[in-house]
């Protein structure tokens, strides 16, 4: 069983990616984990220069040096020392065979791939043997690792510091403009933004219209008010979700359609059945929507 099953190098200012090992193995795992590495090589300026994102059955460690990054995709079982010794080697022999000119001009993707070869070697090298040659190489990282262990980092922390504009994931400073985009928008999702806009005006207009006789009446129907203008805000933030990428968008999308349900149980009365059955339909499709629309790929992004 292979240990290190991919090894990627990319630079640090834009994810530009420069070098990849051959992959031969193709479980569902890796494949995530290699778009992972896609998401990260795009935050690698706003993340430690050593770090780590635990999987199931996979990890993933990188390291940042000179303004290229180290990154690679380990079995479990791999100790930690001695995936980043594997690293550690890895940008030895990249600083060796090309300097930091020469990384900082490269303008399209994989420029160097003579070195692809080497990196398949190394990690033949060390799924053959179980790690390094130089036992002391492996001690010298144990005890790096000891005084600045690397840092554990969430994926979703991650993607969440790439932020989102127009459901693109925006590019860092000079990323060439390199991102990754939600899928388009469909005729349901646009009929949910319409239907969703509907319920929000019907909900402002309400609540507004009823703010004057609450204040006649002493603030007698103030939680009235108060539904009417959260269903309103929900309604608005249900569109948001749906046309911005979010993390944890399924903890949000059903918080705001709990929210939306329970505002129109609050209502009835002021609403009849099926007015009730209309608002609380247009949030549940919303909902559904949301949950349903993916992170769609731009092609050739990172070619991992």
């Amino acid at each position: 069983m292979s240990l290190i099953l991919f090894a990627f190098v990319v630079r640090v200012r834009d994810g530009l990616p420069l070098s990849a090992s051959t992959d031969f193995e193709h479980n569902r795992e890796l494949q995530e984990r290699k778009q992972q590495l896609r998401t990260i090589s795009k935050a690698l300026a706003r993340v430690p220069d050593r770090g780590s994102i635990k999987g199931q059955e996979l990890n993933i460690h990188f390291i940042s040096s000179e303004g290229v990054s180290y990154m690679t995709v380990c079995h479990c079982s791999l100790p930690v020392a001695k995936a980043f010794c594997f690293l550690e080697d890895l940008r030895w022999e990249f600083t060796a065979c090309f300097d930091s000119n020469v990384v900082a001009l490269a303008a399209r993707p994989y420029p160097f791939l003579e070195f692809d070869g080497t990196i398949q070697k190394l990690k033949q090298q060390y799924n053959q043997s179980g790690g390094p040659a130089l036992e002391v190489t492996l001690a010298e990282v144990q005890e790096d690792l000891r005084i600045k262990p690397p840092q554990v980092i969430n994926f979703e922390d991650v993607d969440l510091t790439n932020g989102t504009a127009n459901g693109h994931v925006e590019p860092g400073p000079g990323s060439g403009g390199q991102n990754v985009r939600l899928e388009p928008v469909t005729a349901p999702g646009i009929l949910s933004l319409v239907l969703n806009i509907m319920c929000a005006s019907l909900n402002i207009i309400r609540g507004v219209h009823l703010i004057e006789y609450t204040f006649q009446d002493d603030y007698d129907g103030i939680w009235n008010v108060v539904s009417f203008l959260l269903a309103f805000v929900c309604c608005i933030f249900q569109c948001n979700l749906y046309l911005f990428h979010s993390s944890r968008k399924k903890l949000k999308s059903f918080t705001l359609l709990t929210i939306i349900i329970l505002c129109n149980l609050y209502l009835f009365g002021l609403r009849n059945v099926w007015q009730l059955i209309f608002h609380i339909s247009v949030a549940s499709l919303s909902t559904l929507l949301i949950l349903t629309r993916k992170l769609q790929d731009r092609s050739g992004d990172c070619g991992v």
